[in-house]
């Protein structure tokens, strides 16, 4: 079944498709009296009428809707926070946020030349001839295309893995494990921090960190646990919070007192990391600053003006009782 059409509201309130549009594109210079008005718009109300995005577009001659591209990552509370704040501060300018998760080999294209966003938004490199395809298409393109707003940003993946290490050496661990995440779709962002651990270890005198893939899952964590314990480690730095809990869980099966016998630090600070047993320390990314640079950068692209600075804003240690 169809959705409602115009010609529907037409014919619920006994005027021309033509009045209809009038009324519910506020066409102004019309003598469309304010009876008629109001009975158009009470008609458009009681049948559900909504005009799509497509002809919104074709009238306007401008799109409200932003299409924010996904890479194939796993989507827990850090995307799903920055999604959040991304969408709210484009709300404040009437756009609406359409998020894409990329899967598979489908070109970008099929979608966008369905959609016809306004902007789109990549969290990770566009390929350069999708970029050329969509500005020839007059959409704007905001995100990491090589010569945009990624090209001189220093990367805080190693700076993360630097952190970690200098803290669990700081409180004298002798040797570090590194908790790395099984999910190969994250394996870049896993290795950029575990060489930061390892630049750490090296400057601070320690040995290479014992670096084991560990499943969030408990039977997992125990496993790595008893792995390092092997190897007389002491201190452990997970890839993210949830690898981190599976290590606490490890810990707590083993009988092991954290910190004492084996501490523990995350990365991302999501909510329940204050809740976990003890309250895990760990490293946040500031992503809600990211997100307002992003739906910056967007509103300079639709204002026609320069892109702002991206903040400088270093990852950055949260203290808890973990390590």
């Amino acid at each position: 079944m169809g959705g409602v059409t115009s010609a529907d509201v037409a014919r619920e309130s006994g005027v021309s498709r033509t009045t209809v549009s009038y009324v519910l594109n506020g066409t102004a210079g019309t003598s469309i009296s304010e009876a008629t008005r109001r009975r158009v718009l009470e008609a458009a109300e009681r049948l559900g009428y909504a005009p799509s995005a497509a002809a919104r577009t074709l009238r306007s001659g401008r799109s409200d809707l932003v299409l924010c591209v996904l890479p194939d990552w796993p989507v827990g509370p850090v995307v799903e926070t920055m999604l959040d704040h991304l969408a709210d501060e484009l709300a404040e300018r009437e756009l609406s946020v359409l998020v894409h998760h990329v899967r598979g080999e489908r070109p970008l294209s099929h979608l966008w030349r369905t959609v016809t966003p306004r902007t789109v938004v990549g969290l990770a490199p566009f390929e350069p001839g999708e970029v050329r395809a969509m500005r020839q298409a007059g959409i704007q393109v905001v995100g990491d295309d090589g010569a945009g707003r990624g090209a001189a940003m220093v990367d805080p993946q190693p700076l993360i893995g630097r952190l970690q290490a200098e803290r669990l050496a700081a409180r004298g661990c002798r040797r570090v494990g590194y908790a790395t995440t099984d999910d190969p779709r994250v394996a870049d962002f896993a290795e950029r921090r575990l060489a930061g651990v390892r630049a750490a270890c090296v400057e601070r005198g320690l040995s290479e960190p014992v670096v084991i893939p560990v499943r969030v899952d408990p039977a997992a964590g125990a496993e790595a646990v008893a792995a390092w314990m092997q190897a007389d480690v002491d201190g452990v730095a997970a890839y993210n919070d949830d690898v981190a809990f599976a290590v606490l869980a490890g810990a707590r099966a083993a009988g092991l007192a954290v910190p004492a016998d084996l501490a523990v630090i995350g990365v991302d600070d999501v909510p329940l990391a204050a809740l976990a047993s003890p309250p895990l320390t760990t490293v946040t990314q500031s992503i809600e600053r990211e997100a307002s640079y992003l739906a910056a950068c967007v509103l300079a692209a639709l204002d026609g003006e320069d892109a702002p600075p991206r903040p400088r804003d270093a990852p950055a240690l949260v203290e808890r009782d973990s390590a």
